[in-house]
């Protein structure tokens, strides 16, 4: 009996001391903090910053690399009648002028900074040329790009000692033209002629033409990124009617901050690239023009030289401006009525020059 109770005594005392460690541990286990497995986040490489290059192009005030600062830029004519559409290379133009030809029609002068660097492939189709348009060319010390020319435009290359390269009359400049085989077929022979910047480029690196300009050049337009007027009207859609024959269209667009142009009733589109053509500043400037006395073709004299009145666009706003020129070899200066220089946007520009007697300015 005294076994069986001490047996018993035993069974009690360990299940008590075995009721005591699980409180002990339920009571440590509830106290210690909880540790959580954390896993690091990856960190990859940082994102390298874009490209941007030191130099800053003259005609447009957006950066470009330093060895092209200095270049002399090229001077493409273009044919711009209705049939001759679409255009090649424009969307890469720095500056387009528009300026009336004989019969009502227009022709352009796309000038480019450099044609390095930028894939401007086939430029055309190329067309004749007229004084003023060799005038505006040797206001920016251009490298002139044409095919053929009027009988004075020809007496003035000579006279003035224009580098120029000639689609018709050329010499070894020829080579850098050719016909296109569908143009030609679908929209004539005189509008099928092209040149590339390819074919330019490789020409001038035969040392045909002084390609820099000289140390005492200078082109003293200046770029701001914002230029929209202060205080100007509104100007969300132009319209440019150079003539019976020709209206061009500027439409802005403010998610880019670019006229988109039309004309022909159309969208004005780039050949290359099959999209409208945009541009950050646009300026109509008035002057003189007149239809040559005795020309049986009925070829135009325009003034480019002395002073005028124009108007400027920008971010959809429009100031009235003055423009002068002191010589067929200096540039245009802008300015506003108050006389204050007029800072363009940061971007291209697109100069229609017209005849106020003939032409006019819509603006809404």
């Amino acid at each position: 009996m005294k076994q069986i109770l001490s047996f018993l005594c035993a069974v009690l005392m360990l299940a008590a001391l075995s009721a005591c460690g699980t409180a002990e541990e339920d009571a440590a286990s509830s106290s210690a903090p909880a540790v959580s497995a954390v896993v690091p986040a990856f960190v990859g490489e940082p994102e390298p910053e874009p490209y941007v290059p030191t130099g800053t192009n003259p005609l447009t005030g957006l950066p470009m690399e330093p060895e092209y600062e200095t270049l002399r830029p090229v001077a493409v004519m273009l044919n711009n009648l209705k049939a001759a559409q679409p255009q090649l290379g424009t969307s890469l133009a720095d500056i387009i002028y528009e300026v009336p030809a004989e019969g009502g029609i227009t022709r352009m002068m796309a000038l480019y900074q450099t044609l390095e660097g930028e894939n401007v492939g086939a430029l055309g189709s190329i067309r004749s040329s007229r004084p003023y348009y060799i005038e505006l060319a040797l206001g920016h010390d251009a490298l002139y790009v044409h095919a053929g020319g009027s009988p004075q435009a020809y007496s003035d290359i000579s006279k003035w000692g224009v580098d120029h390269m000639d689609g018709v009359n050329g010499g070894s400049d020829a080579k850098i033209f050719w016909r296109d085989a569908e143009r030609r077929r679908t929209m004539g022979y005189e509008h099928s002629m092209l040149t590339s910047g390819e074919s330019i480029l490789n020409y001038l690196s035969e040392g045909h033409f002084r390609t820099e300009h000289k140390s005492n050049y200078t082109y003293s337009q200046k770029f701001v990124e914002d230029a929209t007027p202060l205080n100007g009207e509104t100007a969300e859609y132009v319209s440019v009617k150079f003539s019976q024959y020709k209206t061009g269209t500027f439409d802005y667009d403010a998610a880019t901050g670019k006229y988109m142009v039309g004309q022909y009733g159309k969208e004005y589109v780039d050949g290359n690239t099959e999209e409208q053509v945009g541009v950050t500043n646009l300026l109509v400037l008035e002057t003189a023009i007149s239809v040559i006395s005795g020309d049986s073709y009925g070829r135009l004299t325009v003034k480019t030289t002395g002073e005028g009145k124009g108007t400027y666009f920008c971010g959809g706003k429009t100031i009235p401006i003055c423009w002068s020129r002191a010589n067929r070899n200096s540039p245009f200066v802008y300015s506003t009525q108050g006389g204050i220089p007029l800072d363009l946007g940061r971007g291209n520009s697109y100069v229609c020059i017209l005849s106020p007697k003939t032409g006019s300015v819509t603006v809404s």
